[in-house]
């Protein structure tokens, strides 16, 4: 099987570090997703 990545890329992959302002829109996104089972059924609403 060919490699697919690259030494160099697999390196730079311990760097990544998320911008503050990422973080902070999933969070936010996390709290406001409300999922309601009613039986079989899944509804996902977003609380704004």
């Amino acid at each position: 099987m060919a490699k697919l990545y690259s030494e160099k890329s697999i390196k730079n992959l311990n760097r990544l570090e998320p911008k503050d302002e990422t973080v902070k829109f999933l969070l936010d996104y996390s709290k406001a997703l409300s999922v309601i089972s009613c039986k079989s059924l899944k509804f996902e609403t977003l609380l704004n």
